[in-house]
């Protein structure tokens, strides 16, 4: 049968401190009671992954601390800084780093939607707790290269790399980072969607140039490829010598695997190996497909996604079209083949 799209939901307030979402705010009628908000201001809370919301009629307050449960009455709002410190009770530089860093939004033309800034928080968080292997699943059509843009743009901006990041020192240069796909138009996609960034930080790594030149790009901040073309490549004497190998180990800082469970990260694959090569960098794995036997060797190498939106998810928030299943018989085996 047919699915049904949800509706989109729309919080009274949500409050934003430092390109960062600490409260949703529920404001009802003055005629109303102080809690008759409190029961939606809780569901947007959660939707949002915030920690704190608040329900008020105008005469009182009522907050909700999601994470302890604790709920009450309170006499007045948290300041900005007093709910940022409730909201992140350790000190951590790069999360601050990151967070510093808006979002790019074409001057208002890119509008994150909830869950998108659900993945980002989370991936970027998995980066400042020094996760080196990070997963996301989130169901086909609902942004995957948006959210690895804003990803890179906050690391880019915030002059994140691996050599700061293990030594926790001040950031000294901009990041080195790799889009890897398995096919030509995911990496053209992601090249064409990258092009807020500076002209020369873009780099795409195609077989043609490399023979042309002699040489593999190094000059730049934002490198985009497919496996086949890193694993391509001969010596002089015409033997396989993979052109992934002219990079040093370290080179690129963090590593985005478009569609990962399609080979990257299989056992099996040959492809794997330019993972094991570049290991010392962060690996980000962004895939479609939940968990299920033919797949487990990516949820084994990067661990369990830390977000997942799921086709189901897509379609209740009204993001995803519902599909209608329709069983049709085929009259093929009625046309015969005369030469």
């Amino acid at each position: 049968g047919a699915g049904k799209r949800g509706k989109a939901l729309t919080a009274d307030y949500v409050l934003e401190y430092r390109n960062t979402k600490l409260a949703v705010v529920e404001a009802k009628a003055w005629s109303k009671p102080l809690t008759e908000g409190v029961g939606q201001a809780k569901d947007y809370s959660g939707k949002l992954a915030i920690r704190f919301a608040y329900a008020t009629n105008g005469q009182g307050i009522y907050g909700i601390d999601m994470q302890s449960g604790a709920e009450a009455e309170i006499s007045q709002y948290p300041t900005p800084d007093e709910l940022w410190a409730r909201t992140f009770a350790t000190q951590n530089a790069w999360r601050d780093r990151f967070a510093a860093v808006p979002f790019e939004d074409r001057g208002g033309y890119f509008q994150s939607r909830y869950y998108q800034d659900i993945a980002i928080e989370r991936v970027l968080a998995a980066i400042a707790d020094h996760q080196s292997r990070i997963l996301l699943t989130l169901a086909t059509g609902t942004g995957k290269t948006f959210i690895a843009f804003q990803l890179a743009w906050k690391l880019f901006h915030s002059r994140w790399n691996l050599r700061d990041w293990q030594s926790e020192a001040e950031p000294s240069r901009r990041p080195r980072i790799l889009f890897l796909a398995d096919r030509n138009i995911l990496a053209n996609q992601a090249f064409n969607a990258f092009s807020a960034f500076p002209e020369d930080a873009l780099v795409r790594i195609e077989p043609a140039d490399i023979r042309k030149k002699g040489r593999v790009p190094k000059n730049g901040s934002l490198f985009f490829t497919i496996f086949q073309t890193f694993m391509s490549g001969q010596d002089a004497e015409g033997k396989p010598a993979p052109y992934f190998g002219d990079y040093p180990p370290d080179f690129f800082d963090c590593i985005i695997i478009d569609e990962c469970h399609r080979g990257g990260a299989n056992d099996e694959s040959n492809w794997r190996g330019i993972l094991e090569y570049f290991s010392p960098a962060v690996q980000l794995g962004l895939t479609a497909t939940p968990k299920r036997k033919d797949n487990v060797d990516t949820y084994k190498y990067f661990g369990e996604p830390v977000f997942v939106y799921s086709l189901k998810d897509g379609i209740n928030d009204g993001f995803l079209t519902p599909f209608r299943v329709k069983q049709i018989a085929t009259t093929l085996d009625e046309y015969v083949y005369t030469p």
